[in-house]
């Protein structure tokens, strides 16, 4: 007989005579005749065992769920009222006559059945059982569909898809290297790319003028829902173009994937300033489906008796806004909301009730009110247009704090009040950032990554580089950044500047950099690129709250596999193979 997929079966295999293989989901017996829910996949096929057939019958009696057997028989049609139309292969049945067992299974540490709740150290400790799950099925399927898609989107595009090597040197591109020692070069030490940043812009240099790769990127930072110390970055890199045919095209990509993952028309996107979407959401990652916006109020303030709001207002480095909603919260819901921003580093969260937009005096509930003068309490009003039943929550302090504090409270307040239509896709483009982020002290990081090309001159670049504005662009949806690009520097002078504002010295940036602002040296195309998360995108398409969800072996958010041990302790014996000596004692 023919060895058959199970999910190729339909109506159409009626009168065959087959052989299949696959998991036993579940096995019942029905006033002696024995009923077998054989997967293969995320696709059933039952299977009938009549007790005419003592030999087999005998077996099917000693089978349990997710043993592995191979059953021959023929498709026969279902019997009337046992129709399942929500499966393929719900209108037939396999009649055996032949049976056995290919593997045995111990009892299930989990039920795989989509009714059972299990939490996610079982999950991730027993991954492969885990991945037998109709859920997890398709969530792989569609992740490799959308991988599948994104490459013959590019190539159609004349990208080439080219491989980057995984073991580098280690430079500083904003988060830990995770290094490898040497045993050949003791002493001496790899670092898994963060991204492949330097080799991409390299290939520039080299001639390959569209370049793509779905890659593997190493960070070791602290993760969290949407970050894994290794992930997948699509990557894509062009010359002689520019920020809006990049734009255009990694717009038309996502377009695609949408079109053929979920068969939805995504409208043409919407682009915002970096400075505007940090003035209106207090975030460069805003979720346009919650209706919530921070307004400033520092003009209110500037005369202000009330230090708490006056000192802010008063101060460049300094923000003042008020986020207001239309609901009346409770005392205890309100101290919960203060403990949350204090989180983000707030020391408080200053409140008014509106119960009577009215009256000023009587109508309103706070105790920063006594504080506040009559006549700054109806510049609010008007400002904001009180209601009754809203709540007014301000934020005061550094623009960083109050911008981190403010924009997460503005997302939380959008989840926990149900304001979010999550039948709606909301994409952003994010454009003219900071070249340099700038710390309370006045040190300054890069803004994205240090090869970042300036909008203005050499000149306004060293003359304030603090309000220089990088020609970068993020892409944004549903409040998550699932890419980011720039145009790069292609010349060493605007490098080498970079690099020294950042407090690298000529010494350190050759030892670092050197290859490459050599290489720069050598006829560099202007050129740009985009790169893409493969593992936040996928999430946002099935609908999954966190990237452990759609990746197959996934680390916990301690950055440890609980399937297997990782990471673990080496021998001493490879340790000194490796010229390496811990100082640590190894754990138990």
């Amino acid at each position: 007989m023919t060895l058959i997929k199970i999910p190729t079966l339909d109506k159409d295999s009626l009168g065959q005579k087959i052989t299949v293989s696959g998991w036993v989901e579940n096995i019942r017996d029905h006033g002696g005749v024995i009923f077998i829910d054989l997967r293969e996949g995320n696709e059933i096929l039952q299977v009938v065992v009549e007790p005419q057939n003592k030999d087999i019958f005998e077996i099917a009696e000693s089978i349990r769920n997710e043993f592995v057997i191979t059953v021959s028989g023929e498709v026969k049609e279902r019997p009337k009222g046992t129709v399942n139309e929500k499966m393929i292969t719900g209108e037939i049945e396999l009649n055996s006559s032949e049976l056995s067992i290919l593997s045995k299974s111990k009892p299930m540490p989990f039920q795989l059945d989509e009714y059972v709740k299990v939490g996610e150290e079982t999950r991730l400790k027993y991954r492969y059982l885990d991945l037998r799950r109709s859920e997890m099925q398709e969530t792989i399927k569609t992740r490799s569909k959308v991988s599948n898609e994104i490459r013959q989107f590019l190539i159609s595009n004349d990208f080439i898809d080219i491989e980057t090597p995984m073991m580098t040197k280690a430079t500083p591109e904003g988060a830990r290297d995770f290094v490898i020692p040497s045993r050949v070069n003791q002493g001496s030490f790899y670092a898994l790319p963060q991204s492949p940043q330097l080799f991409k812009q390299l290939l520039m240099i080299s001639g390959f003028g569209k370049y793509f790769q779905i890659v593997r990127c190493f960070r070791d930072e602290d993760t969290r829902k949407d970050r894994q110390p290794e992930f997948t970055q699509v990557d894509i890199e062009s010359s002689f173009t520019s920020t809006e045919e990049v734009m255009t095209l990694g717009e038309n990509l996502i377009k695609e994937i949408f079109k053929k993952a979920l068969k939805i028309d995504l409208k043409d996107f919407p682009v915002m300033s970096y400075s505007e979407s940090i003035e209106r959401f207090g975030s460069d990652k805003p979720d346009l489906r919650n209706p919530l916006e921070l307004i400033d109020v520092k003009d209110i303030f500037t005369e202000s008796e009330f230090k708490v709001f006056s000192d802010p207002a008063k101060n460049r480095k300094s923000r003042l806004v008020a986020l207001k909603i239309s609901n009346s919260l409770s005392r205890s819901q309100i101290d919960d909301y203060t403990k949350f921003v204090g989180n983000y580093g707030a020391k408080g969260l200053a409140y008014i009730k509106v119960n009577d937009e009215n009256d000023l005096k009587e109508g309103l509930q706070s105790p920063i009110l006594k504080f506040l003068s009559e006549k700054e309490i109806a510049s609010l009003s008007e400002k904001l247009n009180f209601s009754a039943g809203d709540t007014v929550f301000f934020g005061a302090g550094h623009k960083k704090i109050v911008n981190e504090s403010m924009g997460a409270l503005r997302e939380k307040l959008g989840e926990d009040l149900h304001l979010i239509d999550k039948d709606k896709w909301a994409p952003l483009w994010i454009k003219d950032f900071p070249v340099f982020d700038e710390a309370e002290d006045g040190s300054l990081t890069p803004s994205h990554h240090p090869f970042t090309r300036t909008s203005g001159n050499l000149e306004t670049l060293e003359k304030n580089p603090a309000m220089a504005i990088a020609d970068a662009y993020d892409l944004v949806l549903n409040g998550y950044e699932i890419g980011g690009g720039s145009m790069r520097i292609h010349n060493s002078e605007e490098q080498r500047k970079v690099l020294s504002i950042l407090g690298i010295s000529k010494e350190e940036a050759d030892e670092k950099f050197g290859f490459f602002l050599e290489a720069l040296d050598y006829g560099c195309p202007p050129h740009g690129g985009i790169a893409f998360g493969l593992d936040r995108l996928v999430m946002l398409i099935c609908n999954k709250n966190s990237i452990r969800d759609v990746i197959a072996f996934p680390k916990t958010q301690s950055a440890y596999c609980l399937m297997t041990d990782a990471p673990s302790n080496i021998s001493d014996d490879e340790l000194k193979e490796l010229a390496i000596k811990s100082t640590l004692k190894p754990k138990d």
